[in-house]
């Protein structure tokens, strides 16, 4: 998935170098990217339907069963407003971008709707390192700390690209959690970029 996420990167760069831009098919993607964002939001909703045993784990665990996408959310921001200060990138950007929490696809595109083809370009990047480096940081994470924790790096990835990873090096109740959490922030992103890039 990683290096089929680079090899799309790297074919859109030589395609912008090669000024393939003003082909049919680059220009119906552009024109059509509002689609792909819905095509997207729809596909999101289809994993949410398939995962019928969230409903049940909301009844047993109640409302302590939104601190872990509470605190993932807020921690992202946090990270978007200390990154901002950092690198000078305005509030609004940072912010929209770290609200992406590793869904690099829709943040990318969202962001540069909202910002630009640069921010855009700065919001996919940081979103696909952000997965890339769950990779790596999740087995270490269940080792060194607990398996609560190893759901924080994955963020909104957490129910469907880095899940193989929480089964392996986690157990049963947090692959349950790991999923519950995908979905929240999953549904949360298009909303938090919006608001942190018009209110920020």
């Amino acid at each position: 998935m990683v290096y089929l996420a680079a090899a799309a990167l790297a074919g859109g760069i030589l395609c912008g170098m090669a000024g393939l831009d003003e082909t049919f098919p680059v220009r119906a993607i552009t024109y059509g990217r509002d689609y792909i964002l819905y095509v997207l939001m729809f596909l999101v909703g289809i994993s949410i339907g398939l995962h019928r045993g969230i409903i049940g784990k909301i009844k047993e665990y109640h409302v302590r069963i939104f601190v872990i996408p509470a605190g993932i959310i807020a921690g992202s921001l946090a990270g978007g407003i200390i990154s901002g200060l950092i690198t000078g990138l305005p509030m609004n950007q940072s912010t929209a971008v770290a609200a992406g929490m590793g869904w690099y696809s829709l943040t990318g595109a969202a962001v540069g709707n909202l910002a630009g083809a640069q921010a855009g370009s700065v919001a996919f990047l940081s979103n696909l390192l952000r997965e890339i480096f769950s990779f790596f940081s999740i087995p270490f994470i269940s080792k060194k700390l607990n398996y609560y924790t190893c759901i924080a790096p994955a963020g909104a990835t957490s129910e469907d690209t880095t899940l193989p990873m929480m089964i392996r090096y986690t157990d049963e109740e947090n692959v349950v959690l790991s999923v519950f959490n995908g979905v929240i922030c999953s549904a949360a992103v298009p909303f938090l970029i919006s608001f942190c890039y018009n209110f920020f």
